[in-house]
Parts: structure tokens; sequence; C-alpha cells
């Protein structure tokens, strides 16, 4: 089979030894803040902080327990160099606590929370604390390449002379801004955004632009049920410097319409395209965060069990269509498990755009794509629309890069609470041409004897 696999094995067993089960014993995310054209008023570290106190508070142990902490970011600001770190110390761990960052693009709050389990399962670790964070609307400005030459002149210069020699290289266009976020969300390899990606995608699989939107009221409608019906228990609310208070989702649109969705212009593929800023994730700041035990953690500080992660697995694929890595991903996570549609209760596919979903959900029962692709004799079963993304998904709350994996990992394994349901899987598109998915489980306890 042609499907690659980074867990061959199947799970987190090592080859030639019995892998330990890895409890996800609680968790906690801050409200997703929508960015609005200027910083928003938390830096990536200080919602990693927020989420940490309030996780941590509620906890039978001090945070000098933990063995250590892996953390995702993407975007840290020039002062959070090893967040990880920096989110450790502030949230009281000892000195003595090791802590590390991860980048894997979007899928990074999952990978975090993949390598703590790799970490536990191996007998590394018995208690992590792990997830994701990101403040995307602190992502800098930079200067034109031109203009840092010019700087280095300036530093560089001895005498008046010099530094009137180095001014007059100075052209206008050296000093327009060079927006990093835009750079980070295209793909240094094919040249082509996220959003041209997902065009891609809307193209082959002929997905229609009320499609694309029809999905985005029903991301956005499932969302505000969710906040209507308090099904959103693991986001706890924060405070600014200023007082100002946060506690819920803020890039919701409750009255968003077919007619509303229909007068916005295409923003990556002018005028032809059709995604838009309404059936598209929202640029977005938030965190979350996940407590992962061993059994002999569990017991020692006698913890309630929210679910157990079986096994995780990553694919890659061609950049250009980078949105169909959750069914490269999950394809394969299933086969190595043995399992099929019918077999998961319920589904978590980041909606980095409407297009990319819903040409996922298409690839997902194709035959042709699972021969062609993926080498499968037969596809799987349609995953039901029911059982997916059951409370709103990133284009109502936002994806805040670093963080998503981690927030529907730990929703996911409330929705499975919350239905008396037993087995999910979460799944991501990864920029750069990737795929994530994880298999979870509802946890049973444990005797304490």
């Amino acid at each position: 089979m042609p499907v690659k696999s980074s867990t061959q094995t199947g799970g987190y067993t090592p080859a030639g030894s019995a892998a330990r089960a890895v409890y996800i014993v609680d968790g906690n995310r801050t409200p997703f803040l929508k960015a609005r054209g200027k910083p928003g008023p938390f830096t990536a570290t200080d919602l990693a902080v927020a989420a940490g106190r309030t996780l941590l508070v509620r906890q039978p142990f001090s945070p000098s327990a933990f063995d250590e902490i892996i953390l995702g970011c993407i975007i840290p600001g020039p002062d959070e160099a090893n967040i990880s770190r920096i989110v450790a110390l502030r949230l009281g761990c000892e000195e003595a606590t090791p802590a590390f960052t991860v980048q894997r693009n979007c899928g990074t709050g999952m990978q975090a929370l993949d390598t703590a389990a790799m970490h536990i399962a191996t007998g590394r670790a018995d208690l992590i604390l792990a997830g994701g964070t990101e403040s995307m609307s602190h992502s800098p400005l930079l200067l034109q390449k031109p203009m840092v030459a010019t700087l280095g002149k300036f530093y560089r210069a001895k005498s008046p002379l010099g530094i009137l020699r180095a001014a007059a290289g100075i052209r206008p266009r050296h000093l327009a801004p060079v927006i990093s976020l835009l750079l980070g969300l295209t793909d240094v390899t094919t040249g082509l955004s996220m959003g041209q990606t997902a065009e891609n995608l809307a193209y082959e699989f002929n997905i229609s632009r009320e499609q694309m939107d029809s999905y985005a009221i029903e991301s956005n409608t499932r969302l505000a049920e969710a906040q209507d019906e308090g099904f959103l228990e693991e986001i706890s609310p924060i405070f600014d410097a200023e007082g100002n208070y946060y506690d819920h989702d803020d890039g919701l649109r409750r009255d968003t319409n077919l007619d509303k969705l229909g007068t916005l212009r295409p923003v990556f593929d002018r005028p032809f395209g059709n995604i838009t800023a309404g059936n598209s994730a929202q640029i977005t700041d938030g965190a979350a965060l996940v407590v992962l035990a061993s059994e002999d953690a569990v017991k020692k500080y006698d913890l309630p069990i929210l679910g157990k992660i079986i096994d995780c697995h990553w694919s890659a694929l061609s950049p250009a269509r980078m949105g169909l890595g959750p069914v490269h991903a999950m394809a394969a996570l299933l086969h190595n498990q043995r399992l099929g549609t019918g077999d998961i209760d319920y589904w978590e596919i980041n909606e980095a755009f409407a297009a990319q979903v819903l040409a996922c959900l298409h690839a997902w029962s194709n035959g042709s794509f699972f021969t062609k692709e993926l080498g499968f004799e037969a596809p799987f079963n349609p995953i039901p629309p029911d059982r997916l993304n059951v409370d709103g998904g990133a284009i109502a709350m936002g994806h805040p890069v670093g963080t998503s994996g981690a927030r529907i990992v730990l929703h996911l394994l409330h929705v499975l609470k919350r239905n008396n349901a037993h087995r999910g899987v979460a799944s991501q598109c990864i920029g750069g041409g990737q795929g994530g998915a994880m298999l979870i489980e509802r946890g049973e306890e444990l005797s304490h004897e």
C-alpha cells in the first residue's frame, strides 16, 4: 500500500515492546478572539498562561509535578523564543521542568499532543501539559530587504557624510511593510496561498459557491446553538490588562445568510474564484491546553479520565492540494486500526475552508480517488453530516493556526462525553501539503487500589 505512515506498527507501540496507555484527564481553552486589523489584547504567551492557570488551579497536583511542557506555536513574538518554556515558568512550573515548542503549521497543536502521548507511551514521562497557542493578530510587520540593508549601512557609517550616503539609497518602495502573516499562509514551493489551494479543490470536485456558503452558514448555526446550550464547557473567561472580559468565541456571525454571503467578493482568485472571507476560517487569537497522564499518574493523583489517545497518523501530499490532507491521514489511521466509518461516533475536520471540508467529504467515499491516490481497493462509507463538526468549526470561531489541533481534540472528547459515545477522529489539513488525524476514545475510570 503506497500510503506512508509515521506509526506503521499502530498506536504508540514501539517495535518489540508494549506501549503504556495515554489518558487526557482535563483540558481548557481561551475564547477565540477574531483579529480586527490591529494587535489583539493578548500575546500568544498571555493566552497560553490564561488557559493554563484555570486548568492547573483545579488539579490535585502542583505545576511542579509535570515531567515536561510541550506547546505548539507558529508565530511566536520576537520575545517569545521557545514559548513553551516561558509559559511553563509563568505557570509556576519548577525551573528544572523541561519545556519545548513544536511546529507543524496547522497541525501544530495536534503535534504537541502526539509528541506528549509518545513520551508517555514509551515511559519517558508520566504527566505532561501540552497544547497550542497563537496570537495571529500580533504577526509582525517586516522591513523590505533593501531597507534592512540600508539600516545596516547606517549602523556602519562613521561620519555624517556616510549617513547621508546611506540615506540616499532609500526609495519610497523600500518603506512598504512586509506582512509576515501573508507570507506564512503561502506555500513557498508552489507560490500558492492556502486559499488558492482550496480553489484548486473546488474546481477538482466541482464544488459551487452556494455549497460553500451553505456549509459556512451551517458552521455558524451550529456554533450559535452550542453557545446557547452551554456545550462549550472547555472555555474559561479571560481578562485583559484594562479589565475587559472575554468569555466566548467572538467571530460568530449569527445573522449570516446566503444573501449576505453572496455579496462577498472572492479573495484568492479574483474575479473568478468562489472562496471568500465568509466561507473561510477567520484570522484569530486563542490557546488550548490539555493534561496528559499515564495510568500511574492517574492512580497516584486520583485523576478523572476525559479520554484516551489511541493513535495518531501524519500523511503528506502535493502542497497544491493540501486541503485533502485529512483524507490521506484518516484513511491510513483507520486502516492501521482496522476500523471503518461506522466505527467512529463523531468526527472533527478543521474548517480551513468550506471548499476544503467539502472536498474531503467527496474524496472520502470516491472509489477512483482511493484507488489512484491512496492505493486502496475501495473507499470508506460516507461520513454522516450530523456526526461531523457538530458544534461548528473554524469558519465560525476561527483558526489560531498553532492551537486548532489541540482545540478539536479537546472539544471532540467533550462531544463524546455529552453524547455518551465511545470513539472519535479529529483531523486537519496542513499548509505545505500534509494531513494529521488522531483517534481518541472516551475514557473509563480506573481502579485506584
